[in-house]
């Protein structure tokens, strides 16, 4: 791969203690480190007295015990939601046991692409509903805190980001993180509408994004141009295979993620079926069985 991606990987923390990260931000990070999770899921609290928590992660006891320890004496009003993962809003469920505070996201799992008549089939929180459907450019109060809400379909239809706007601070949820590029898995995944929410961050003037999982994005501009950089490129190798022969997703994958673990392999076909798809719909590629699927049969337009 020709493009270098600013990655930033390394972060000091302790599994349950609460860290004051800036001015009206904390993070308290869940026990729940994997290949797709980093260290695990960073859930914020904004604010102070009156206070809203992003992402309450997994179903997670001694997470939402943290959680609850970190607000002792304050109180959770709201509940901010990024997108219907596992490991970002079952904590939702535990945590409103403890609190009156409602929950705001855009919608249940899928809910954007069932918007446009697509069945999502791929796993999720189905169980949570929000309290309050937000969309994009709607503002949410708090006495001490307001962010405004940044639809970023893509990673998935449902997919949120947060501004805060006392510290021009974005927490992009999966949408934009340091350590590693987001999996766009379809049918809820979709690789045009998430190039098309990259440019929606280049748009902004945030000076500091706040993932989910992993470290705080400074760069944010070089770091969101180095990954539409990364998804056209890769694009480019998929029109090199094709070119060269090979016409199937399974046949790529090995040879575009070298440097990938095998036993990633499976996710990285996901993120080549989401570039397939937007391929074929611009015309530049032929699916030759219908319809676009991992193991369908590709070639050049």
């Amino acid at each position: 791969m020709s493009v270098s991606i600013p990655y930033v990987r390394d972060l000091e923390f302790e599994y349950g203690r609460t860290a004051q990260i800036s001015g009206d931000i904390r993070r308290v990070i869940a026990n729940n480190p994997s290949a797709f999770t980093l260290y695990g899921t960073g859930t914020y609290i904004l604010g102070q007295g009156e206070v809203a928590v992003v992402d309450p992660g997994p179903a997670d006891t001694t997470h939402i015990d943290a959680i609850l320890e970190a607000t002792r004496g304050e109180k959770i009003t709201h509940i901010l939601v990024t997108h219907t993962h596992m490991d970002h809003s079952p904590g939702c469920a535990l945590l409103t046991e403890y609190c009156d505070a409602e929950t705001y996201a855009y919608g249940p799992h899928g809910s954007g692409k069932l918007e446009q008549g697509v069945v999502v089939e791929e796993g999720g929180d189905t169980d949570f509903r929000p309290d309050n459907e937000i969309r994009h450019g709607d503002i949410i109060d708090g006495p001490t805190w307001s962010v405004e809400c940044v639809y970023t379909p893509g990673h998935t239809s449902n997919h949120v980001c947060y501004a805060l706007a006392s510290e021009r601070a974005l927490f992009s949820g999966d949408h934009v993180m340091g350590w590693s590029t987001s999996v766009i898995s379809p049918p809820d995944g979709d690789m045009e509408a998430y190039m098309e929410s990259l440019q929606i961050l280049l748009d902004r003037n945030d000076t500091i994004y706040w993932p989910t999982h992993g470290p705080a994005i400074t760069q944010t501009n070089a770091h969101v141009e180095s990954f539409i950089a990364h998804r056209k490129e890769r694009e480019d190798q998929i029109m090199q295979a094709l070119h060269a022969g090979t016409t199937t997703i399974p046949e790529m994958v090995p040879g575009m993620y070298k440097e990938v673990p095998k036993y990633l392999h499976a996710a990285a076909a996901r993120s080549v079926l989401a570039s397939m798809e937007y391929l074929v719909k611009r015309m530049e590629v032929v699916c030759e069985d219908g319809d676009v699927s991992i193991g369908a049969h590709y070639r050049p337009a």
